[in-house]
């Protein structure tokens, strides 16, 4: 295991499992990336460069994809969730869509491949 894993595999469920499955997303989508921390965050990272971060608080869930831009791509696609400049917060009992969270991850990739 990783420290993505390590970190995942001790949060209590269901939050652990969600958070998971957005790793596993990442990792379909850039099988290439490699486990990390950013920001002192679990976070895969591609090229050297935070990919997807994510993070269990007292009452949501968050992704960050590092990215300002990659938030605004997505915005309007995930009504009812909160959004800032840095991450995307949700719940297991509302999950992001994985059409949605492989977008996140392809546009992050293109980004770093800029």
């Amino acid at each position: 295991m990783g420290s993505v894993d390590d970190s995942l595999a001790d949060l209590p469920e269901p939050d652990g499992g969600c958070l998971q499955h957005v790793i596993d997303i990442a990792r379909a989508v850039v099988p290439e990336a490699e486990q990390g921390m950013s920001y002192g965050m679990p976070a895969l990272k591609f090229e050297g460069k935070p990919l997807v971060g994510v993070v269990r608080a007292a009452k949501h869930l968050s992704v960050f994809p590092f990215s300002p831009a990659v938030i605004d791509a997505v915005a309007g696609r995930l009504e009812g969730h909160s959004l800032s400049k840095g991450t995307i917060r949700f719940t297991a009992a509302h999950p992001l869509p994985n059409d949605v969270l492989e977008d996140i991850v392809r546009l992050r990739r293109a980004e770093i491949l800029k």
